[in-house]
């Protein structure tokens, strides 16, 4: 094992023969007999696991040198000893004050010595252990937190695939809606006036939730869900409780989840926040800001946001890409529809950001076009 090496500081060369020759059998000691050679060793060479540092020396003391030692980030963790024939209790609390670890007192005491020295030692490798370990940890937090947000959002893409495959129409329907809802995300920050509603962390919430609006067509029927024409009024209405299929199917694996880990603790609620938002969209995604919408005819703000979000980026690429029953519309004819129904189908607020972000919606549109 590699042994701990000491740096003794002083101006005494007696003194540092003395330290030299009572520490060497067990450490690797080094010597400086000033405060600016102390420090510009340090700054060289390899870091001592201990310092051993006198307080009177010339040109800088030693209060001076553990100044600069504690404002150095190499060097601040290294403990230092004061050895000193200054013995007053103002003096040793002027060291303490500024991160000494101890004193020892001249003329000095070998078995004094070499028991401090052990102890401090000893600390600072239990100390060095400790901060590896705090270390480690938190790589595998990391790592950890990494693949549990892994593991949600390939939970939510494979749901999300699950009902998106049982419809051919929609290509890349999902990417191209979570796009335009993290664009409008974005300008509402910039427009203000939703704070914690709109934070970071919410509209990530919202853009991994959003591949689910749709997750209740696994519920309807493919003689109508998968019909190469417009539906009847009977089979829309059937198609409409989609949204209600979807946002029951959510809340129950939510109860369920929080069952099995025991109810709702802050970290298991933190765990399925992201589920809540997802059922808020699969449920109200069809809503309309006049209230004329379904499943629950919520009007304005009634309506959550996250909801809001989807209905206008559902409705925005449901007309700008091709469906069995129609051809793709043109950008500006879908923007002049849009604008048309602010305030009818759609939230204002909203569509004002649509507007102000117009090329960028249509960079989405070109970037995630269906093949």
């Amino acid at each position: 094992m590699k042994p701990s090496t000491i740096l003794v500081v002083d101006d005494e060369p007696l003194n540092l023969a003395v330290m030299s020759k009572l520490l060497n059998p067990h450490y690797r000691v080094l010597g400086a007999r000033t405060g600016p050679s102390a420090l510009a060793l340090l700054a060289s060479g390899e870091l001592p696991d201990l310092i051993l540092l006198d307080v009177m020396m010339p040109e800088m003391d030693g209060h001076a040198v553990l100044t600069r030692l504690r404002e150095d980030p190499r060097t601040r963790a290294i403990p230092v000893v004061f050895v000193t024939a200054l013995s007053d209790e103002v003096n040793e609390e002027q060291g303490f004050a500024l991160g000494a670890v101890d004193y020892i007192g001249k003329p000095i005491k070998p078995a004094v010595v070499l028991a401090r020295v052990r102890t401090h030692l000893a600390l600072k490798q239990a100390q060095d252990r400790l901060g590896e370990q705090n270390q480690w940890l938190e790589v595998e937090l990391a790592r950890r937190i990494r693949e549990s947000l892994l593991a949600q959002d390939l939970t939510l893409c494979a749901m999300a695939e699950l009902a998106e495959t049982r419809d051919s129409d929609t290509g890349n329907h999902i990417l191209r809606t979570q796009s335009y809802i993290e664009a409008l995300g974005r300008q509402l920050q910039r427009m203000g006036g939703y704070g914690g509603e709109l934070d970071d962390v919410q509209l990530d919430r919202i853009v991994k939730a959003a591949p689910m609006h749709d997750i209740g067509k696994i519920g309807i029927p493919d003689s109508i869900l998968l019909k190469p024409s417009r539906l009847d009024f009977d089979e829309f209405e059937i198609m409409k409780t989609h949204a209600r299929i979807g946002g029951q199917a959510i809340d129950q694996a939510v109860r369920k989840a929080m069952a099995m880990h025991g109810g709702a603790d802050g970290e298991a609620s933190a765990a399925v926040r992201f589920l809540e938002v997802a059922r808020t969209i699969a449920t109200h995604h069809h809503e309309r800001w006049d209230g004329l919408g379904y499943p629950d005819g919520l009007a304005g703000e009634a309506i959550p946001l996250p909801a809001r979000l989807m209905a206008l980026a559902d409705v925005f690429d449901a007309l700008t890409t091709r469906r069995v029953y129609k051809a793709p519309w043109t950008l500006d004819d879908t923007l002049g529809y849009i604008q048309a129904h602010a305030g009818r189908q759609f939230d204002p607020a909203l569509v004002q950001a649509l507007m102000a972000i117009r090329g960028e919606f249509a960079a989405i549109m070109a970037r995630l076009a269906d093949d």
